[in-house]
């Protein structure tokens, strides 16, 4: 039966599986889940017919769930339908969001945080999943996108209504786009021709979301394994990590299959203490932060041996998502994945990249290795983990570039002092600790005078015939202007 709710029209008819009613909220869902028995179910007029039944969600313990309503651009939408998929590098989830009138849209993960995005149609055939290669540039309807990721992927599990149902388990190509401009296209090769959506990122908060997960649920179902290398208990608390550190024996164990899955894990060997312990709360930019997770990379340039290292701590906000403090030899930054991809121009040292219409300059180009991890990741990290970076920066705004085989991500920020660090984490009595080679007393910032530039060039002058004698030596360590620092800005992340 049909049923007016408000200006929308719901549809109601028995499960032909079980018997429970199964409800249409949209006009534009041809597909629907049983909640009881996981039918699948498909819709021809006012006929439901069973095509067959849907494996379990894997528990994201995602704080959305299905009728949660919210506004955007001050419009309703309500989220009706939920989609899980699985790929190399764990699994993602997509929710189906029934907009006024007939449209509805996707709310989808992206880089820990969040995509809003409608159906596009496309102006021209989309080109083949194969021809798109990641860095690559290609025009869609007109305007420039730069590929940055090009994945196998296959359907998990589904709950809901929804207007498209992948075959369960059926491999398909998913190729992602992103634009200067901030912007995320998303082909989905699932369907002959291929579905696209283009959106941009939001943040939970602005949505004026309702209907949220209760966090009790969470509390009460709990996340716990058993280290499958020492066996000591281990609490999962995000909701969607993908790697977590056992904090005994410091193994690092792949959840990408889910905890009662095969847990993959591979042993750390000589720890590296982290400045801010896993777990600190501290408000970073007005936002409240919580440290959950740590990991320290090493990196060269391009056909130097020398290497230089330097520490990210992974952030977390309920509303906001996931950043990433840098701590560098060259001073401290926040930064964010962004959604969009910068545009590039020019090449070596000479090359820029431009992003929401700023211009930054590139200041280093390394390979980057993950050497050790601590706490939860909300993408599968590895150690040994290789990347191809670059750094840009336009005053204290930095932007990154990091590449590797399958992805390229950007991410976005800003410098910040030092003591504003270790006062945001109550670490002012370890301020010392926390000082960088930005603020060393001969940076161009710190306002030395006339007198103190000319003791200190007397002093290298009577240390020139010294140095002379030592120039047959191998070379010391470098500057904050060369390797040290040489990732100032935080990589990009899945």
């Amino acid at each position: 039966m049909a049923e007016e709710q408000g200006a929308q029209r719901a549809y109601r008819a028995p499960c032909p599986g079980c018997g429970a009613p199964v409800e249409f909220r949209s006009a534009q869902s041809a597909f629907a889940v049983c909640g009881y028995c996981h039918s699948t179910v498909v819709r021809n007029g006012d006929t439901l017919s069973r095509t067959g039944s849907m494996a379990e969600l894997f528990d994201d313990f995602s704080p959305l769930q299905l009728f949660a309503a919210g506004r955007i651009q001050d419009k309703p939408f309500t989220l009706v339908g939920r989609l899980q998929y699985s790929y190399p590098g764990g699994r993602w989830t997509e929710w189906v969001a029934a907009l006024d009138g007939d449209r509805t849209a996707i709310l989808s993960e992206d880089n820990g945080a969040f995509v809003f995005a409608l159906p596009l149609e496309l102006q021209q055939p989309a080109p083949p999943a194969d021809s798109l290669r990641v860095g690559a540039t290609t025009a869609v309807n007109g305007k420039s996108y730069t590929v940055t990721s090009n994945e196998r992927v296959a359907l998990v599990s589904a709950q809901g209504e929804l207007p498209r149902l992948p075959e369960v388990g059926r491999e398909f190509a998913v190729v992602e786009l992103r634009s200067e401009q901030g912007l995320v296209l998303s082909l989905d090769y699932d369907t002959e021709p291929p579905s696209a959506y283009l959106g941009r990122a939001v943040e939970l908060e602005g949505l004026q979301l309702t209907g949220l997960r209760d966090e009790s649920a969470k509390d009460e179902k709990g996340r716990s394994l058993d280290c499958p290398q020492c066996g000591s208990s281990v609490t999962v608390t995000l909701a969607d990590s993908k790697s977590i550190t056992c904090r005994a024996c410091n193994s690092l164990i792949d959840l990408t299959k889910g905890i009662g899955g095969e847990l993959r894990h591979a042993q750390q060997n000589e720890p590296v203490q982290p400045l801010i312990a896993l777990g600190s709360a501290g408000q970073l930019q007005g936002v409240q932060w919580q440290v959950v997770g740590f990991q320290h990379r090493m990196g060269a340039e391009p056909g130097d041996d020398e290497e230089f290292g330097w520490n990210e701590y992974l952030l977390y906000n309920k509303q906001r998502g996931f950043s990433f403090l840098v701590d560098a030899e060259d001073g401290w930054s926040l930064v964010k994945p962004t959604t969009g991809a910068p545009k590039l121009s020019g090449d070596g040292p000479a090359a820029s990249a431009t992003y929401l219409g700023k211009r930054y300059q590139q200041t280093y180009a390394y390979n980057a290795e993950t050497t050790y991890v601590a706490g939860e990741f909300y993408w599968q990290v590895e150690r040994g983990q290789k990347t191809f970076n670059r750094d840009f920066a336009a005053g204290k705004a930095l932007l990154s570039m990091e590449r590797s085989a399958s992805e390229l991500t950007w991410s976005s920020g800003d410098r910040m002092e030092s003591a504003a660090v270790a006062s945001a984490f109550k670490l002012d009595a370890k301020k010392d600790m926390f000082k960088r080679d930005d603020a060393s007393p001969v940076s161009a910032s710190s306002g030395v005078g006339c007198g103190t530039i000319i003791i200190i060039l007397v002093i290298i002058f009577m240390l020139l015939p010294i140095l002379a004698t030592c120039s047959g030596s191998s070379g010391g360590s470098r500057t904050s202007g060369g390797s040290y620092g040489g990732y100032s800005s935080g990589g990009s992340h899945k």
